[in-house]
């Protein structure tokens, strides 16, 4: 296998969640341009927090329907699971944005001042299709990675990207509403706009290899049970690493300047987001393209190299003036709030090296169907996450600061978990670390 192959069968998955990771920005700059931005933009941040945390059980389906559909009878089954879960996250977004389960949540466990609650709210309401439209497309987009239709995912992400900025432009320009609704407006065209995309996309590959009449895959049928066995540790884990975001924002909250904290949080979040695109288009990739020794040396060299160029290309956007420029000049942030994210940027440089390593450990982990090894990682993420936030809150540290030093212990008690758990996984022949002989994993 050679790093060119493995080079454009990545490309489009990168640049599918760069472009993702532009939606944030493209709408918080928006945000920035209208009344009371400070307020919006927080209370922005909170939508978004709670509306992936609430689809965090379907994040996964990507890993999972790349690894598990095979044929049509598994089609079949991986369709039903989703539409399945689809259902029951719409109903829970349903309670949070419109019974008093809100303000249990908002005022009462985040603490979230009031004058930034009331406008969380209605952003909520907006959002109740948020879960089903992006475990839709996911699913979608798993079978595309399996049968190698990877530009499709881009081109809808791209699809995706022009939807949620068209509508974020026209209601910036010609709307009267407030920042926190013409944002979840636009995030909501531009995922129901993907999951269209992706619907017609995947079309070719449901009439050609995944046929009614096609060849059943090799080995025992998947069933329900296993389907659930492989994918609720994927689950749980994509809730643990989005409970992350409400606890930062708790702890935010709750720490000194919390209203041009929680104004700065989101802008940071998306400027990490977008640093680690490459690590997040990662797993699938080792997932898809794994199968024995020949290809282990090869992707773990794609691995490492990824790593020197996600750290290169952080330190040059953090420590020369295109940190400040993208600050002021694109997101158009207010002085106080943007030196706040400013100086608490470059205690992240090495946030987006660790995501890479933590991502090709999943891979490999997922390809071998040891996914509550990575269910086990993250919960000791977020364990070392809320200790880290607590002892801060507790000592009065600085908001920030803290939340950077909290995600990056967290980051690396991870990783040096996975890399035990992987060792364990690999054959005595195929070291993780070190020249691969004979073996398979």
């Amino acid at each position: 296998m050679r790093q060119r192959d493995i080079f454009w069968f990545w490309l489009p998955l990168f640049a599918s969640w760069l472009l993702m990771t532009a939606e944030g920005p493209l709408i918080a700059a928006a945000i920035n341009r209208l009344p009371d931005e400070v307020i919006m933009l927080a209370a922005m941040g909170i939508v978004n927090s709670l509306s992936v945390t609430i689809e965090s059980p379907i994040i996964n389906l990507l890993a999972t329907s790349t690894a598990l559909v095979r044929d049509h009878a598994s089609y079949l089954l991986m369709r039903r699971f989703t539409i399945h879960l689809c259902l029951i996250l719409t109903a829970i977004a349903i309670l949070v944005g419109y019974t008093p389960l809100f303000d249990a949540i908002v005022p009462g466990l985040l603490d979230v001042p009031d004058e930034i609650a009331r406008w969380v709210r209605p952003g909520m309401q907006i959002m109740i299709f948020w879960s089903a439209a992006i475990g839709w497309r996911r699913f979608l987009q798993g079978i595309l990675i399996r049968f190698n239709r990877t530009r499709s995912i881009a081109w809808g992400t791209a699809v995706r990207l022009l939807a949620s900025g068209g509508t974020v432009a026209v209601l910036a320009v010609w709307g009267r509403w407030p920042g926190v609704i013409i944002g979840a407006l636009a995030l909501m065209a531009g995922v129901l706009a993907e999951a269209a995309f992706a619907t017609l996309a995947v079309r070719p590959v449901l009439r050609g290899e995944l046929a009614a009449g096609g060849p059943a895959a090799d080995g025992p049928p998947l069933t329900y049970r296993a389907l659930l066995s492989f994918h609720l540790p994927l689950a749980a884990t994509s809730l643990l690493v989005l409970l992350m975001q409400p606890l930062v924002t708790s702890s935010l909250a709750r720490l000194d300047r919390p209203t041009e904290s929680l104004a700065a949080w989101p802008i940071l979040f998306q400027i990490l987001l977008m640093a680690r695109a490459a690590a997040l288009a990662l797993p699938e990739v080792i997932i898809a393209l794994h199968r024995d020794r020949n290809t282990f040396g090869p992707l773990r060299r794609f691995s490492f190299t990824l790593v020197g160029a996600v750290t290169a290309a952080t330190a040059v956007f953090t420590l020369t003036p295109l940190a400040e420029f993208y600050v002021f000049r694109v997101q158009d942030m207010t002085p106080d709030v943007g030196e706040l994210a400013l100086s608490s940027l470059s205690l992240f440089l090495l946030f987006p090296a660790l995501a890479v390593l933590t991502s090709w450990l999943r891979g490999l982990l997922i390809h071998g169907r040891h996914t509550r090894d990575v269910n086990v990682g993250m919960a000791i993420n977020l364990a070392v996450t809320g200790a880290t936030l607590l002892f801060g809150l507790r000592q009065t540290w600085p908001g920030l600061p803290t939340a950077a030093l909290a995600l990056n212990l967290a980051s690396l008690a991870e990783m040096v978990y996975l890399t035990w758990r992987t060792r364990a996984a690999l054959p005595a022949d195929l070291p993780l670390f070190g020249a691969p002989q004979v073996g398979q994993i």
